[in-house]
């Protein structure tokens, strides 16, 4: 059901010769690219007619708008299961806690007297957050998006969500409620590629979208193809691909526990990975002996979580000690990363590559899927290693703010002069040389 990698033995090798050796999923978004430029162009041209149109041709249904009316957001949210209302609110009132303490204010530091220099944070004025619906639906990416944006304080909040048969062309009935729970009233029922070209270029009309500054939120091949597109036209916060989850285990974890937890990331899609990463042979064979009872007895076998166990990106890697499997970990860049050993706190405050780090056994993966209040929209494919996941930081953008007295300028202003002629730009010791009489002081 799933494949072994074999690294006992041999000294690990470096960098990029290890990340080559860990398994990892296909995923070509360059590829992506080429399908997606004629669709995010023919929204840039032909606007709402255009995502009408590809709203019958890849979800199926006919629309005669694509803004949610706000009547339909009032009755998704008067209509929801009274447990999931309650589960969302703790899962925003969860978030709105870890997110609020993230708010970064301003700063002034007195480079010398009479010479400052402000940092100020500020929010991007509007932004487009996209909920997936394609094999499952994620209210949790709703709250996941929204209150970080909502806590940085951006002014101007859109969603969209693919169109669903089953619910009249609307996205679906949870992820409108959630929308409503949040007070976000700006809903288009418009889903992949086409969304992102929605927000970058905006539309006109009864429908019309305005065009955002950023676009968030995880999506399919074509949402990520999508942002590459438009990176430098708009902001985004990562071009996540598949989930991933790996464990970090010894001889002290509970393999039941650590089958669950691969299963519960295996469900998502038959790309989905799920590594383990392990110095101990006989859990190895544990939670084999775990898998498959436990993914008998669980939905999305077939189409899902078999595949994707048995797929190229899922694997047991086999190392040697806690210390070589560190190093795999932080190679690998695990978009969550369960660490289930002994001293399991300590270990974790050494990784240096994850998107999110679960620490023993009972911070499953699931949890931040949800209610740990952490986010859970994270860099994928490795991207841990320089990328971190949705925040608070995500929308605010830091400006600094420069303020020179005469003299704090006339301290420093032959260094400029010096720097400046020495790139062979004689303008910019101009600038410095016109405040003061062209004999600049220090020269």
């Amino acid at each position: 059901m799933i494949s072994r990698i074999d690294l006992r033995g041999n000294a690990l090798p470096e960098g990029g010769a290890l990340r080559d050796l860990l398994p990892r999923a296909e995923f070509d978004v360059e590829a992506a690219l080429e399908k997606v430029r004629p669709i995010c162009e023919d929204v840039h041209h032909r606007g709402t007619a255009a995502l009408i149109d590809y709203a019958e041709k890849f979800d199926g249904v006919t629309l005669e708008r694509i803004r949610v009316p706000a009547e339909a957001l009032t009755e998704a949210l008067e209509k929801l299961d009274p447990q999931v209302r309650a589960a969302l609110e703790e899962s925003i009132r969860r978030a709105r806690i870890v997110h609020r303490a993230q708010r970064r204010s301003e700063h002034t530091t007195q480079v010398v007297p009479g010479g400052t220099v402000t940092e100020k944070w500020v929010p991007v004025e509007r932004v487009g957050l996209y909920a997936p619906g394609g094999r499952s639906v994620y209210p949790s990416s709703v709250v996941m998006n929204v209150v970080p944006a909502q806590e940085a304080g951006v002014e101007s909040i859109a969603l969209a969500s693919p169109p669903q048969r089953e619910f009249g062309g609307l996205p679906h009935p949870t992820i409108l409620a959630a929308c409503a729970l949040l007070g976000v009233d700006e809903v288009y029922a418009v889903g992949g590629a086409q969304a992102v070209a929605m927000f970058a270029y905006g539309t006109s009309g009864p429908d019309a979208c305005a065009p955002a500054n950023m676009v968030t939120g995880p999506g399919n091949i074509w949402v990520a193809a999508a942002k590459r597109y438009f990176t430098g036209r708009i902001g985004i916060d990562t071009e996540a691909g598949p989930t991933e989850i790996a464990v970090l285990a010894d001889e002290t974890a509970d393999p039941a526990h650590i089958a669950a937890d691969l299963i519960s990331q295996a469900e998502h899609d038959p790309m989905a990975a799920a590594v383990l990463v392990t110095d101990c042979a006989a859990l190895a064979d544990a939670v084999e002996r775990e898998l498959e009872p436990q993914v008998a007895a669980t939905k999305h076998v077939e189409d899902r979580i078999k595949p994707a166990l048995a797929g190229r990106q899922s694997a047991i890697v086999l190392v040697d000690g806690l210390e070589q499997g560190l190093k795999v970990v932080d190679a690998y860049g695990a978009e969550h990363l369960e660490i289930q050993t002994a001293d399991a706190a300590a270990v974790a405050g050494r990784v240096r590559n994850a998107g999110a780090i679960f620490v023993g056994p009972w911070s499953p993966v699931s949890l931040g899927d949800y209610c740990a209040g952490s986010n859970h929209v994270l860099p994928t494919g490795g991207c841990a290693c320089h990328s971190s996941g949705l925040s608070v930081q995500s929308f605010l953008k830091g400006i600094h703010i420069v303020d020179y007295s005469r003299d704090a300028l006339a301290e420093v202003a032959h260094h400029v002069v010096t720097l400046a002629e020495a790139e062979d730009l004689p303008a910019h010791g101009a600038a410095l040389k016109a405040r003061f009489g062209w004999k600049v002081p220090g020269q």
